[in-house]
């Protein structure tokens, strides 16, 4: 075996093993995976299944909500009919609704033979998948809007909920077609966005994953936004798309992905329906590749517990070995354990930083102030900074100091000065480690 196996395999076993606690918190979850038709045309199709069959195997609980956009415009036009909209939804006539029930039975069709497949040396390899689908979908017309008679274009009225959570307690993979019957028996066409809204609300979804036209979100300057709250994406649901940058397909799921989060979804992302095996990477990796929207922040800082002890020290180990840090005991850290606040993300602490106070002196240590190297970009340690100065505001403290051999540029950058050993407590000078030589920072309160 070379070198570059052996990297190759050192590098699969560290995913493997940081990707456990997921696959570990996701078995039993529902999942609701929506995409458009356009996922057919393109050559990501295959690398879709694979991942959804994957996700199966995992024993994540899936329901997919499939479109047909594309494949209804094809249609139409070879029947020499032109397509027409009006604020982003197709205008449904008789002889448009005839090509939507074709199209999308063609499509369905073809979603089901490709879960179907088991060929050898493939992720389908020695899987099942057993695809269910039925009328789960009340649906009325959208009506006449601004004048335009949208005729068998229909919004959801209804989903059968507990139909489709029947179909996942056995097991199976539901696949939901965006049309829908009207009680008296009219059929209408549906938005496969909308649809996905509805479902996802109904059943409960833990997930609902928008595969777009984009690897997500962007802000005004155009860059990825990682993740925001329901709140947060207000403002860009409500400006024009060409205003902050968003592709017409994020733009469509956009209101509806904010409604299901504020309606108990636990989570909605944004992924690029082209990038190969994105859900996998935004599932079981700690930076993910998409956007994610949740109705509270995704990470929160809060008071450390007893609970957090084997974790911190996790958190802190390899900056105690490079010498950044000095080493803590687990039974000291215990003991301390309520000197510290830290940052949990996805249910994982991410950064941590403790306060010491010296009442007497009327200042307080800023110490253990650590974030895991792929979060550093986060601003992770500028909230920790600040929380622990309002603490120390709080017991009325004067003064913020900080020991440091590596990190005094970082500090000095926040309004800390560098100052001499003789200006630390008494109590901290008879502990301070001459080998160490720290550098000594402080800052008024």
């Amino acid at each position: 075996m070379d070198a570059g196996d052996t990297n190759t395999n050192i590098k699969l076993v560290a995913w493997v093993r940081q990707a456990a606690p997921y696959i570990h918190a996701f078995r039993g979850k529902t999942f609701v995976i929506a995409f458009g038709g356009e996922v057919l045309q393109g050559d990501s199709a295959q690398a879709l299944i694979h991942d959804i069959a994957l996700l199966d195997a995992m024993g994540i609980r899936l329901v997919l909500v499939h479109g047909a956009r594309p494949q209804i415009d094809e249609e139409m036009r070879a029947r020499s009919l032109e397509p027409r909209f009006h604020r982003g939804l197709r205008i449904t006539d008789g002889n448009a609704l005839e090509c939507v029930k074709r199209a999308m039975g063609v499509t369905r069709i073809e979603i089901e033979a490709l879960l179907s497949q088991g060929l050898p040396n493939t992720p389908m390899a020695g899987g099942f998948l057993r695809v269910t689908g039925g009328n789960f979908i009340t649906a009325r017309p959208v009506g006449v809007v601004d004048g335009i008679d949208y005729q068998y274009t229909g919004a959801v009225r209804k989903i059968i909920a507990e139909e489709i959570q029947a179909d996942l307690a056995q097991e199976n993979v539901v696949l939901i077609t965006p049309i829908g019957a009207s009680p008296s028996g009219e059929i209408f066409n549906l938005a496969w966005e909308e649809v996905a809204e509805a479902v996802a609300v109904a059943v409960r979804a833990d997930k609902l994953i928008y595969l777009c036209d984009a690897p997500g979100l962007t802000d005004k300057k155009g860059q990825l936004i990682d993740a925001l709250t329901a709140d947060e994406a207000e403002p860009l649901a409500k400006r024009a798309t060409s205003a902050h940058g968003q592709t017409a397909g994020v733009a469509r799921a956009l209101p509806g992905a904010i409604r299901a989060c504020r309606a108990g979804v636990g989570r909605v992302h944004f992924l690029d329906r082209r990038a190969d095996g994105a859900m996998l990477m935004e599932f079981f990796t700690r930076d993910g590749v998409g956007t994610v929207m949740t109705q509270a922040p995704l990470a929160r800082l809060r008071e450390a517990g007893t609970d957090d002890v084997g974790a911190l020290l996790a958190l802190i180990a390899p900056l105690e070995a490079d010498g950044t840090l000095v080493r803590r005991e687990r039974e000291r850290l215990e003991m301390e354990i309520d000197r510290f606040s830290v940052v949990e993300r996805d249910g994982v602490i991410v950064g941590c930083a403790a306060l010491y106070p010296f009442a007497k002196d009327k200042a307080a240590e800023l110490a253990c102030l650590a974030v895991m190297p792929e979060f550093r970009r986060g601003g992770y340690g500028d909230q920790l900074r600040r929380h622990i100065e309002s603490r120390a505001k709080k017991l009325k403290l004067k003064r913020l100091f900080v020991l440091t051999t590596r990190t005094a540029h970082w500090f000095i950058e926040r309004g800390f000065a560098e100052t001499s050993l003789d200006q630390l407590p008494a109590e901290k000078r008879e502990l301070y480690n001459l080998q160490r030589r720290s550098k000594v920072l402080v800052k008024s309160l």
